[in-house]
């Protein structure tokens, strides 16, 4: 697990914000970008970071491609924190 790019790319509040829509379901980049008042090349920048740091998973479907969470990587981030916090 790259840490560092996963902080990275949740320290920005639209990628956060990407994450909870998605968490909800797997949705097409035209529907994630419907969701924001900033440019499609913006949010599939975006897209591209949380991908990168293996936070999202994308699959093409005709045209279309769709995003989803990626839990696995998350639960990791969380149980490395919860080791860096130490059971008292």
């Amino acid at each position: 697990m790259a840490v560092h790019e996963t902080l990275k790319a949740l320290d920005d509040p639209i990628r956060r914000e990407i994450l909870g829509l998605l968490k909800k379901g797997r949705l097409s980049a035209g529907e994630i970008a419907e969701q924001f008042d900033i440019t499609g090349a913006a949010i599939s920048r975006h897209l591209s970071v949380l991908k990168d740091a293996d936070l999202v998973r994308d699959t093409r479907e005709g045209k279309y491609i769709f995003y989803e969470l990626n839990t696995s990587v998350l639960e990791e981030v969380l149980v490395w924190i919860a080791d860096l916090k130490g059971s008292n």
